[in-house]
């Protein structure tokens, strides 16, 4: 259960990477897109959260 948590953990990490650097991208390039933008930015915390919360549980499960 602590391997499958951790490689969750670990493909949310990359997934909130991948979100904030496609928004780094359309930054640099001057898309003007807000509604994109808005909706990486959405992304990116709903992926923040996803990750915290299985960590929390990690940390959970590795102190019993």
């Amino acid at each position: 259960m602590k391997t499958v948590l951790m490689i969750l953990v670990g493909i949310a990490m990359l997934g909130v990477l991948g979100v904030l650097f496609a928004g780094m991208v359309g930054l640099v390039r001057g898309d003007g897109n807000p509604q994109r933008s808005n909706k990486l930015m959405q992304y990116r915390v709903i992926l923040q959260g996803v990750a915290l919360a299985l960590f929390a549980l990690l940390m959970l499960i590795s102190r019993s």
